[in-house]
């Protein structure tokens, strides 16, 4: 299995940043990592490794990007505007230096997004803002709207709402969308989301495959055995949704 690290610095987000390339050829997936993780921990914890015949065959590339979420949503020392603000700094270094840097790797021309917990987060969100570029979403025990409190995990933005923040937060955005050109974007996307039945964002994710539904945007969605909002089970996730 072809393994490569690359780095170079960020123009968006002024500072070097770092991913790792896993195979040769196949399904290209940029794959986002957990809460505050980096772009090495799928591979320690043995997620990549679950994956080796799909991708030593050249069936699936995985594009392991790192994160600034310690800088953003979990940045306590700024103000969330700055949080948001610096979220979309992140998003603009993926669409506009990592897709380029897929591109020249990769001749496929299918791009796909998925991730874990709050990489499940990223991947969907930036799927659905940005349909044309991204035909296929795999979201593992995801949370997909960051400002709501629950009993384990905060409203990442203490209360402050403005237009950048409801237009990152998945179930605040499409329930209002009615644009027809971007449903039908959706409706035409390959979405899959998995939780755990015992997983905090459980209920927001039943809740959210109802308004998927509600807006006729088909999708697929698995609720597994108990929390399953750990790497043992999502070895086991990625064998069967990537």
């Amino acid at each position: 299995m072809e393994r490569a690290y690359h780095k170079w610095h960020s123009p968006a987000l002024q500072r070097d940043m770092e991913l790792l390339v896993f195979g040769h050829a196949g399904r290209a997936v940029v794959f986002f990592p957990t809460r505050m993780a980096r772009f090495y921990d799928y591979e320690n914890w043995g997620i990549i490794g679950s994956l080796f015949e799909k991708i030593e065959a050249g069936q699936l590339q995985l594009f392991c990007v790192d994160s600034v979420d310690a800088e953003s949503f979990y940045n306590k020392s700024i103000s969330p505007a700055l949080r948001i603000q610096r979220h979309l700094q992140y998003e603009s270094y993926i669409i506009n230096e990592v897709i380029p840097f897929i591109k020249v790797c990769n001749a496929d021309g299918c791009i796909e997004a998925a991730g874990c917990s709050m990489g499940a987060y990223h991947a969907l969100n930036i799927a659905f803002r940005h349909s044309t570029i991204f035909k296929r979403v795999v979201s593992m025990s995801g949370r997909y709207d960051l400002t709501v409190q629950l009993p384990d995990y905060n409203d990442l933005f203490d209360g402050y709402h403005d237009d950048d923040i409801y237009f990152n937060m998945p179930q605040q955005y499409i329930a209002n969308l009615t644009d027809s050109y971007l449903l039908n974007n959706l409706s035409l996307m390959d979405i899959t989301l998995v939780i755990g039945n015992d997983d905090p964002f459980c209920p927001g994710n039943q809740q959210f495959n109802q308004l998927l539904w509600y807006k006729n945007i088909p999708h697929h969605f698995f609720i597994w055995e108990g929390n399953a909002h750990k790497p043992k089970y999502w070895r086991e996730m990625v064998k069967l949704y990537l």
